[in-house]
């Protein structure tokens, strides 16, 4: 194998992907497939029996395979796994995968406020459902004590997918550092709550992202494919995949050119990270500071903006066929049709918030209201960051450039760029196999702004309605 094959196993709240790119990240083959929550006892979890046989499956069916020299594993937050390394079952799950939606453990809420860490510590708001992991935690191990006793560790999503290929355990930043209650990014070591618990030797001390952990352990290749001498890497946090492209092209720049810039990851999702320290974080509008692969913090703010604009569209359009058109956008600015937030259960600046719906229901316009809505919340968030700078727009909401156009037009004169890369998280991923040697190659297109009348008034009222 004299040619570099990077293999990206994405693991995503909605999708599940592979992706094979050579060594200058050009993609050569990828799969996808539906993330399933498994339902039923002992409570919502991640079916990682499923998606390990779908990795199998997919690595079967390809001849190029065995040419794969590198692994890089990226997941979604706020999601570990709790393990006995010397369980003779394939997953060595001592209790299944947490789903972080599952709003039940709340009811630890008293005994987990007694402990959580303050948010001077951590940076890590209190968040709905499982969406700190440290809540997680506790309510597992309180509600199976004997279980989590068997635990000899505690894998962060990705480092679990790096034991199950290596059969080495290991921990990372990127993971305990997004809104976890267990990392204190200032003291770059574990927060109170870890020491509290005694969890410390469960988590392991952390390694860099760019880490080889080891190669492809022997059942692994005879069940894959895979070559024996495949190396597999630490892995990251999705969103802090798609920043570290741009922490690359920082590091290799002067430090004159490092001007503040904010990336936009979209996806289930939207994470608004920024570089500009001079952030104020308020932790009652879903901002944080997350980790990035170097263990500094990065000032973000989040809503469920795929998830939101869905639900939006579901409501408002039910089986009425949609018009995304400008002309019904144009429409809907016209006649002030709007909602407000919350369509996510509790998430985002607005968590909570019951929402208010001005725009006529089974209706055409519900992608134009959707559309509307998430630019303006990410607007919104942008300004509380006190974004300056580019804005790096990666993901989903790449392929609705309505909505790229009307962002461009409510930040003035800061400059919307739109990534040329088809997956902003599998290229930063990919970049560990690399980091130090090689800057990201990153193509940019510069967003015109739209010029739709009266958004300026539009924009106004909505926040005259979430006041």
């Amino acid at each position: 194998m004299n040619k570099k094959h990077i293999l990206v196993f994405d693991i995503g709240k909605t999708h599940i992907k592979l992706q094979v790119l050579d060594s200058q990240f050009t993609s050569l083959l990828e799969a996808k497939n539906k993330n399933q929550v498994k339902l039923g006892a002992p409570y919502p979890r991640a079916d990682v029996d499923a998606i390990w046989m779908w990795l199998v499956t997919t690595l079967n069916s390809w001849s190029i395979t065995q040419d794969i020299t590198d692994i890089v594993v990226t997941t979604h937050g706020a999601t570990a796994a709790i393990i006995n390394s010397e369980l003779d079952n394939e997953n060595g799950l001592v209790l299944p995968v947490l789903d972080y939606e599952f709003d039940e453990i709340n009811d630890f809420k008293q005994e987990y406020e007694l402990l959580r860490p303050a948010f001077n510590e951590t940076h890590s708001p209190a968040l709905p459902a499982g969406l700190n992991l440290g809540r997680q935690l506790v309510w597992l191990n309180g509600s199976f004590p004997a279980e989590f006793a068997k635990a000899t560790h505690i894998l962060m999503y990705p480092q679990y997918w790096v034991w199950r290929l290596t059969g080495l355990c290991c921990t990372e930043v990127t993971s305990l550092g997004c809104h976890t209650d267990l990392w204190s990014p200032s003291q770059r070591s574990y927060s109170s709550l870890v020491f509290k618990l005694c969890w410390q030797t469960l988590l392991g001390e952390p390694v860099p992202a760019w880490s080889k952990i080891g190669h492809v352990q022997s059942n692994v290749t005879q069940q894959t494919g895979l070559s024996a001498k495949c190396k597999v890497y630490a892995g990251v946090h999705d969103s802090n995949a798609s920043y570290l492209r741009y922490l690359s092209n920082q590091a290799e720049s002067s430090t004159s050119n490092n001007e503040p810039f904010t990336v936009l990851s979209t996806g289930t999702w939207t994470i608004l990270m920024s570089s500009n320290k001079a952030a104020n974080l308020d932790e009652h509008k879903d901002m944080l500071a997350n980790v990035d692969i170097l263990g500094n913090p990065v000032a973000c703010a989040r809503f469920m903006g795929g998830r939101e604009y869905e639900s939006i569209c579901a409501q408002l359009g039910g089986d009425i066929e949609q018009d995304s058109s400008a002309q019904a956008l144009q429409f809907v600015l016209d006649h002030l049709y709007m909602v407000t937030p919350d369509f996510s259960e509790g998430n985002g600046p607005f968590g909570g918030m019951v929402p208010i719906i001005q725009a006529p229901q089974k209706s055409q316009y519900a992608q134009a209201i959707a559309t509307l809505y998430c630019a303006l919340m990410i607007d919104y968030q942008l300004s509380q960051l006190s974004a300056v700078g580019n804005i790096y727009i990666e993901g989903a909401f790449l392929q609705n450039r309505l909505l790229c156009q009307i962002l461009a037009q409510l930040r003035g004169t800061q400059r919307v760029m739109l990534s040329g890369n088809g997956s902003g998280t599998v290229d930063g991923a990919a970049l560990l196999t690399q980091w130090g040697d090689h800057q990201a190659t990153m193509v940019h297109t510069l967003c015109a702004p739209s010029e739709f009348k009266h958004l300026t008034a539009y924009k106004q009222h909505w926040l005259e309605l979430v006041k």
